[in-house]
C-alpha cells in the first residue's frame, strides 16, 4: 500500500487518540527514514529521543535477531541472562545499586512514585506520601505518572491522584515553601523535554538534593529523555548529584520497548516481593537489545559525540534564530536535546507539517519550541542539511 492507503485504513482501525502526520514509514537506515511512497526523510525526532543508535543499526539488529531465536521471555518467576547482565551494566555506569525493569518511561516513573511512598510506609510513616513535582514537567500518562505531570491539559478529565504539589521549575524558594513532614520525595527532570527543552538553572538540582537531605525526603530524577548519552554523558545527573532513584526508558532500548528504575541502597528494601512487578519487564529480548545499545554507545564514543554534535547543532540553531528575528527568539538545550524557540503567537506543531513536506522530521516541545533529538550517530553533514531545511521553511513564514 502507499501512504494514502495506509492513512485511510488507519483512520478506520486505529483509536483516534493521536494526531499522526499522513505518512507511513516502512524502512530506515541511520538517520534516514523512508515512507510507503519511497520518499526519504532526515529523522531529527528519532522516535522522540528513542532511536539512540539510529535505524537499522547492524549490531542492534543482529542482537535482537539472535536473542529472538534463542529466548524471548520467561517471566519474572525466573532469572534470564540478558536481564542480569543489563542490570550489572546499568549499576556500573550509574553508581546506583539495583535495577527494576518495566516497559516504558511512564511505568518507570510510576515505579518511582510507588517506591517513594512505600519507603516511608515501611518505616512507619504511611502519611508521608506527598510528592513535589514541577510545572511544565512531563512524566507519563498512567494515572500515577499523570498526577506528577505538571501540565494541566494532560490531567484534565482524569480526576486527581495525589497528593502532589507542583511548583515552579528552577525556583528553590518555592520548593522550600512547599516542603513539609509529609513529603516523600521530589521528582525532577534535569532538562524538561516535553515542557519546552528547559535546562535546570545552575545549582538547581544540587539545591534539590540539599533540601531533600535536610528534610529526609527522596530525590527522584526522571532520566527518560535525558539518559543514555543524550546530554553528552550517560545520565543527566552525573556531575551534579547522586539521586536516590532514577527512571530510564526511550534511548535505553534503541527502539525496543524497555524502561528501568535504578535505585540506591537506601531504598533497596522499599518494594519487597509482591509489592510491584511487570509481566514483560526485563524480558530477555528487550534486555539483549538494551545491552547492544550500551555496547554501541560505549564502543563508538557516542556520549562524546552527543556533546560535540550537540554543540554544533546548537551553533547552527543560534544562527537560524539570529538570522530570523521575526520568527525565532532563541535556542536552548544540552547535548542532542535542543530546542529552537519561536516567537509568542507561533505554534510549533503547525510548522511540523511544512518541515515534513520538506523532508525533515522534528517534534514540538511545549507550545512554541521545535525540538531536535536526532540519533546519537548523527553527522555534521546531516545537521547541516536538516538546519538548512529548517531555515528555509521558517524563512517562508509570516512573522508573528
Amino acid at each position: 500500500m502507499n501512504n494514502a492507503e495506509y492513512v485511510e485504513l488507519a483512520k478506520k482501525v486505529l483509536y483516534g487518540n493521536y494526531r499522526p502526520a499522513p505518512v507511513a514509514f516502512v524502512s530506515g537506515q541511520g538517520c534516514v527514514l523512508v515512507d510507503a511512497d519511497g520518499k526519504r526523510y532526515l529523522d531529527f525526532a528519532a522516535g522522540v529521543a528513542v532511536c539512540a543508535v539510529g535505524h537499522g543499526h547492524p549490531d542492534l539488529s543482529r542482537a535482537i535477531a539472535e536473542q529472538a531465536a534463542r529466548l524471548v521471555h520467561v517471566s519474572n518467576y525466573f532469572y534470564n541472562a540478558p536481564n542480569v547482565e543489563l542490570a550489572a551494566e546499568l549499576v556500573k555506569k550509574s553508581g546506583l545499586a539495583q535495577a527494576f525493569f518495566c516497559n516504558s518511561g511512564a511505568e518507570a516513573n510510576e515505579a518511582l512514585l510507588k517506591l517513594a511512598r512505600r519507603h516511608f510506609f515501611a518505616q512507619g510513616h504511611p502519611d508521608r506520601n506527598r510528592m513535589i513535582a514541577f510545572h511544565n514537567a512531563f512524566h507519563g500518562r498512567t494515572m500515577g505518572a499523570l498526577a506528577l505531570t505538571g501540565t494541566p491539559k494532560y490531567r484534565e478529565g482524569f480526576g486527581e491522584v495525589g497528593p502532589v504539589t507542583h511548583v515552579s521549575y528552577g525556583d528553590l524558594d518555592e520548593v522550600k515553601a512547599a516542603m513539609g513532614a509529609d513529603v516523600a520525595g521530589i521528582i525532577v527532570e534535569v532538562v524538561q523535554g516535553e515542557g519546552g527543552v528547559l535546562a535546570a538553572p545552575a545549582g538547581f538540582i544540587e539545591g534539590l538534593r540539599a533540601i531533600c537531605d535536610q528534610h529526609g525526603s527522596l530525590l527522584l530524577i526522571d532520566e527518560v529523555q535525558t539518559g543514555i548519552g543524550r546530554l553528552g554523558r550517560w545520565f543527566g545527573y552525573q556531575g551534579k548529584v547522586m539521586p536516590d532513584a532514577i527512571a530510564l526508558a526511550k534511548g535505553l532500548g534503541g527502539g525496543m520497548p524497555i524502561g528501568a528504575m535504578l535505585t540506591s541502597e537506601k531504598v533497596a528494601a522499599a518494594l519487597p516481593p509482591g509489592t510491584h512487578g511487570s509481566t514483560f519487564g526485563g524480558n530477555a529480548l528487550a534486555c539483549a537489545a538494551s545491552l547492544s545499545v550500551l555496547q554501541i554507545i560505549e564502543r563508538d564514543n557516542l556520549c562524546e559525540a552527543a556533546k560535540s554534535r550537540g554543540a554544533y547543532l546548537s551553533q547552527k540553531l543560534r544562527q537560524i534564530a539570529e538570522g530570523l528575528p521575526g520568527v525565532c527568539v532563541g535556542t536552548r538545550g544540552e547535548g542532542l536535546l535542543q530546542g529552537l524557540v519561536l516567537k509568542p503567537g507561533m505554534v510549533a506543531r503547525d510548522i511540523l507539517g511544512k518541515l515534513l513536506d520538506s523532508g525533515v522530521l522534528l517534534t514540538a516541545a511545549g507550545e512554541r519550541v521545535l525540538r531536535f533529538t536526532p540519533p546519537l550517530i548523527v553527522t555534521e553533514a546531516e545537521i547541516d542539511r536538516a538546519t538548512e531545511v529548517v531555515r528555509a521553511v521558517l524563512g517562508d513564514l509570516r512573522p508573528a
